[in-house]
């Protein structure tokens, strides 16, 4: 759909009458729709597929939402985050992504994996990893794999609240790529245990739940997931906790310290993740700059922002810091945690900049 205009006729007086087709509006003899304002030039097919699917009665329900809860409280709210915003309408996805442009993406990441496993496997190549390797993809990649589910299902849940369809899709394709991974690390160490004798698939659930190293991050995970805002939710996993937990740990440990144990396959099915944090944070940071610089709201918005920043950093640090052990387990020590933590930081800085949000104490000390 584009924006269209009309050269046929000069705009007619609206008729008394209600019959179809009698008033005549601004393109009213055009063959195209020009409900919404495209962000470039044309509207593009994101656009056209996603903007306006979710009805908003400022726009067009001029009878105000058809259908409510049973208690009263309507389809959609902007009440459900405490973030404003003076159009929610203005803001578009960075990596344009819809139904079947997502569907596409996920596929291709799949068969990538799954193609490296079966090359790697059909060569022999886990049998060749360092045995105390072994333990440690068994162990920590295993417990991680909790973690990166955890956040898919508080998105999930986020997505629902999402008062745009364009909000609400590219927090529901930022979960379906959590899912996805969780699903990858989940197949990647099962199908290599088949080739490791005593391999052990099933241990990282114990550590998740009991080693002392993860308990921190199960802690910032549950506080995410028990937030009850659902942008606090989308800012709390891309802002705070993917620079901080996750791309320290797959970037900074996974796939620095791999090639050193003999294994070229697990950067391989880390580094899709890596790939998908990169499109959500750009998404995120689109929407929280929007939130940040909204004339009417930016103030408020800034300071709530910061109240996040703080609340899931300070865990966030303490997290990260926990898991400083796991850098001393490998056999060839090739990646130092104080490194991959302090790029880590400057991440966090960077991003940070970007919304106009400042780092907690805890960041900045």
């Amino acid at each position: 759909m584009s924006q269209a205009t009309s050269n046929t006729t000069p705009e007619a007086p609206s008729t008394a009458t209600g019959a179809a087709g009698s008033a005549r509006f601004a393109g009213w003899d055009s063959r195209k729709y020009n409900y919404f304002t495209p962000k470039g030039r044309k509207a593009t097919h994101y656009e056209d597929m996603t903007l306006d699917v979710q009805p908003d009665p400022k726009r067009y329900l001029l009878q105000d939402w058809i259908m409510s809860f049973g208690n009263g409280d309507t389809t959609y709210t902007e009440s459900w985050t405490a973030a404003r915003s003076s159009d929610w309408h203005v803001y578009r996805s960075v990596d344009e992504e819809w139904e079947r442009t997502h569907y596409q993406r996920q596929s291709t990441i799949v068969g990538m994996i799954s193609q490296a496993i079966e090359n790697a496997r059909r060569s022999g190549a886990a049998q060749r990893y360092d045995k105390t390797w072994v333990k440690v993809l068994e162990k920590h990649l295993g417990a991680y794999k909790h973690a990166e589910f955890g956040l898919g299902t508080s998105l999930m849940h986020a997505q629902r609240y999402g008062y745009t369809q364009m909000i609400n899709s590219a927090i529901l394709t930022n979960s379906s790529y959590k899912l996805r991974f969780a699903q990858d690390i989940t197949l990647y160490l099962g199908d290599i245990g088949l080739d490791i004798e005593g391999f052990d698939a099933e241990i990282g659930k114990t550590q998740w739940l009991e080693d002392p190293i993860w308990q921190p991050t199960r802690q910032l995970i549950e506080a995410i997931g028990g937030a009850t805002d659902y942008l606090e939710k989308y800012f709390a996993v891309n802002v705070v906790f993917e620079p901080l937990i996750g791309e320290l740990f797959r970037s900074g440990f996974f796939m620095q310290a791999a090639a050193a144990q003999n294994d070229f396959l697990t950067p391989t099915v880390v580094s899709s993740a890596e790939g998908d944090f990169q499109r959500n944070l750009a998404n995120s940071v689109e929407l929280f700059h929007m939130l940040t610089a909204d004339a009417a709201h930016g103030n408020h918005n800034k300071a709530l922002f910061a109240d996040w920043m703080t609340r899931y950093g300070d865990l966030a640090v303490h997290a990260a810091k926990n898991l400083q052990p796991i850098w001393s387990l490998p056999r060839t020590k090739v990646a130092q945690f104080e490194e991959a933590y302090a790029a880590a930081v400057e991440r966090m800085k960077a991003i940070s900049q970007q919304i106009g949000v400042a780092l907690p104490a805890s960041l900045s000390a």
